[in-house]
């Protein structure tokens, strides 16, 4: 069985994890003694996102190292899936802190209070640079694939975007003086990363409620491998999960009694790999046909009905 999570990707992320770890916490610090300093409630929420990352990334570090530990009688897929579990939760913290930094916008709207244009534009461009650094860090290579990485990613572009908008923020009230535009721009970066969360927040529960990738159609593949393999004469009982991102399957296949069964079996599970990436699939093939109360899940339509005719 072959799995995503190879010794040399996991040392990459962590490395990556580690490096964006140790500027976002760095920053974070400087844009929290920036934020009260200047009163800027930008300032305070980008700084409030970065306190958050900085936990997101150490529980995603943390995460990446328990994931390498190898699988064992208890749990004999390892430990990989405590890398979605981590993005679950950094999806969750982000979802809580936009709720807060909304909350903060409106008591400001109601209770307008001065701010600091240039001390929070010196500590915004400060952390605009130490956000393109962890996102550039986090984004690169192979490990954008990782959901658990990628959470991490989505934590720092919320910081990159709330660094953006503290910046326009300061320039418009070393401009005008207008402070409404802080609370404002807080609102809208922080709707921004709301919308990636969100997205994040589906894909993490959906694997961890071993739901089957949303790019695949069920129905289809067993049409697919029906049409490709004069054998196979009807598909069932077909169930697929994720694991570390990699698809795992079960399936029946009641098929023509072969000459060489071990040859058939090789060709379904080269179809499954090849044509749907699911590099591990356990397949049941039965010589009768199939009468159980599932038999009928994800049946193609009337009119698809041919495709199981050879």
């Amino acid at each position: 069985m072959a799995h995503s999570h190879t010794p040399s990707a996991g040392d990459d992320n962590a490395k990556r994890l580690m490096l964006a770890f140790g500027v976002t916490a760095t920053f974070m610090i400087v844009e929290v003694i920036g934020g009260f300093i200047s009163g800027s409630l930008a300032l305070l929420a980008d700084a409030g996102h970065m306190l958050t990352d900085a936990a997101a990334l150490l529980f995603a570090l943390l995460a990446v190292q328990f994931s390498r530990r190898p699988p064992n009688a208890r749990h004999t897929f390892g430990w990989i899936r405590l890398t979605t579990l981590a993005a679950f939760v950094n999806a969750i913290a982000l979802v809580v802190i936009t709720i807060l930094i909304v909350w903060e916008a409106i008591q400001r709207f109601r209770h307008p209070q001065p701010v600091a244009g240039a001390t929070m534009m010196v500590i915004a461009v400060a952390g605009l640079l130490a956000n393109i650094l962890s996102f550039w860090i986090l984004h690169r290579g192979s490990g954008e694939k990782n959901l658990n990485v990628r959470a991490a990613a989505l934590h720092v572009l919320g910081d990159l975007l709330g660094s953006v908008g503290a910046i326009v923020a300061a320039l418009v009230i070393l401009g005008t003086g207008w402070t409404p535009v802080d609370p404002i721009l807080s609102v809208l970066v922080s709707c921004l990363v709301l919308r990636s969360a969100w997205q994040l927040l589906k894909e993490s529960v959906n694997e961890l409620l071993e739901g089957a990738p949303s790019s695949m159609d069920i129905g289809e593949l067993k049409r697919n491998l029906c049409r490709s393999i004069p054998e196979v004469r009807n598909v069932h009982h077909v169930h697929v999960w994720l694991v570390g991102e990699k698809p795992v399957m079960t399936l029946h296949v009641q098929v023509i009694p072969p000459h060489d069964h071990d040859a058939l079996l090789e060709r379904i599970q080269h179809f499954l790999e090849h044509h749907y990436d699911v590099s591990h699939s356990t397949v049941q093939m039965e010589y009768q046909a199939c009468s159980g109360p599932d038999c009928r899940l994800n049946e193609p339509q009337p009119g698809h009905s041919h495709h199981h005719h050879h």
